[in-house]
């Protein structure tokens, strides 16, 4: 109990030379820290159980339409990339801002964000839309299913546009600290989801039985109630951060310029990201239509561990952020470690619970598909060890995406991502013949060089300097 005490202890996570100040006590560190993480990771957990929900409806029409909603993720993702990057960005600007109490410069970078968020996600919709075909032959859709994931990847790229826009609304919101704003935009939202899920993939009473594509539009749907519910939440001017149309709405370069060169490293990280999640995707789909549905089921299941890490991290950024523009290094630091802490317990504890329940969990998402199960069994071994290193990474770089770090975080996704993960899971899988267990090796193994890597330039404290 001793040794639990002092590893958790405010004091002995920064060195007395560190100190710019008093420190909050235990109680108050663990508090704010826990105070702004909830929200965020409540808000994840429930979309990745909402969208376990939505695998589970929709794995009732058998393991093509699985594999047909999972070989559109990544191509929608590389659609994302851009707006992806702008609202890391604009996190990162707004709660450096209101770090230094500038309400005045977080509402104008708030607000040339808009514009470009919509510009970017009318653009990337029309693209996909447009070029859905190829996009998905790219992504090594089989002929099994092709026709109805393209139907669906055109209505799912139309939402794209509503939620790019929600999303860069409430990484505003975020950056301010507003982070319960978020968790009921989101929440609401895929709350929408589900039901029109259950009313237009099967046409229950008066809606007609629309399969995959019932889905798609059931998610079009929740995209747009988010879309209103962000729009309605940052023009009340009750926050920290608000957008005003009765106001001047002019358009600064300079805020364009900021943006873009905040945002740029994020983006080449973004790039690194998706393309390494393509190529591995493309791997995946060479293995067959059942190894791809069972990959897209475990993979759903990691998703949800990754949810809890990344509303830690979405604190981290926050908190970091605040703290730097405070000139309050000190702080930054501590409540970095005192999240990764969190998710350390976190982690622990759920890889363990997915590992003991893992025929029970399996047996929800397979609906009874006894391939999908059999290939399953023995990868939910890896989850279980990936979950660690997963959440300590996620937490780490997104403490130093707070910092600005963001060239740093855009090397390591180049390497770990666009690199390691898809050329190990090739040679693994394919040209050693070790099937989709030896892919899965690849992703545990990307996992951990992430870990590592952040904690170690996190350590090194070159992202408390970085001027934003």
């Amino acid at each position: 109990m001793n040794i639990l005490r002092r590893f958790l202890s405010v004091e002995n996570l920064i060195a007395d030379k560190f100190k710019k100040g008093p420190l909050p006590s235990n109680k108050e560190a663990y508090s704010t820290a826990f105070q702004m993480a909830w929200p965020s990771s409540v808000e994840m957990v429930l979309i990745g159980l909402i969208g376990s929900a939505d695998l589970i409806m929709v794995s009732h029409l058998g393991s093509n339409a699985i594999a047909a909603t999972g070989i559109t993720t990544q191509p929608k993702f590389i659609l994302l990339a851009m707006v992806l990057a702008l609202n890391t960005g604009v996190t990162v600007i707004v709660s450096r801002r209101k770090g230094q109490n500038r309400q005045a410069e977080a509402n104008k970078i708030l607000k040339n964000a808009f514009f470009m968020s919509l510009l970017i996600a009318t653009s990337m919709s029309v693209l996909g839309f447009v070029f859905a075909r190829p996009i998905l032959t790219m992504a090594g859709a089989s002929a099994d299913y092709l026709e109805i994931a393209i139907s669906y990847f055109r209505i799912i790229v139309v939402g794209n546009f509503f939620t790019s826009v929600a999303n860069t609304l409430t990484s505003a919101q975020r950056g301010a600290g507003n982070t319960k704003i978020s968790m009921v935009t989101n929440l609401t939202a895929n709350m929408v989801n589900i039901v029109f899920n259950y009313f237009l993939i099967y046409g229950i009473g008066p809606f007609p039985e629309l399969g995959i594509k019932g889905a798609g539009y059931a998610t079009l749907i929740g995209n747009v109630v988010s879309f209103a519910i962000a729009l309605y939440s940052i023009t009340r001017k009750t926050g920290f951060v608000s957008l005003s149309f009765s106001k001047d709405l002019k358009l600064e370069m300079s805020r364009w310029m900021e943006l873009t060169r905040v945002s740029s490293s994020a983006f080449v990280e973004q790039i690194f990201i998706r393309g390494g999640f393509f190529l591995f995707a493309i791997v995946i789909a060479k293995l067959g239509t059942q190894a791809f549905a069972a990959h897209q089921v475990t993979m759903n299941i990691l998703s949800l561990s990754f949810a809890v890490g990344e509303g830690l991290s979405i604190a981290a950024s926050t908190l970091v952020g605040q703290n730097l523009g405070k000139k309050r290094q000190d702080l930054a630091m501590l409540y970095s470690k005192v999240l990764q802490r969190i998710g350390l317990v976190t982690s622990v504890i759920l890889g363990s619970l997915l590992v003991i329940f893992r025929i029970q969990i399996l047996s929800l998402f397979s609906q009874g598909n006894e391939v999908v199960l059999t290939l399953g069994e023995p990868i939910m071994f890896i989850v279980g060890i990936t979950v660690a290193f997963q959440i300590l990474g996620v937490i780490t770089i997104g403490t130093l995406r707070g910092g600005g770090d963001l060239k740093f975080t855009a090397f390591l996704m180049m390497i770990s991502i666009g690199i390691v993960r898809p050329v190990t899971s090739y040679l693994f899988a394919i040209t050693f013949s070790g099937g989709l267990l030896a892919a899965w090796i690849s992703i545990l193994l990307d996992q951990a060089i992430r870990s590592i890597a952040s904690q170690k330039r996190f350590s090194s404290g070159k992202w408390l300097n970085i001027q934003i």
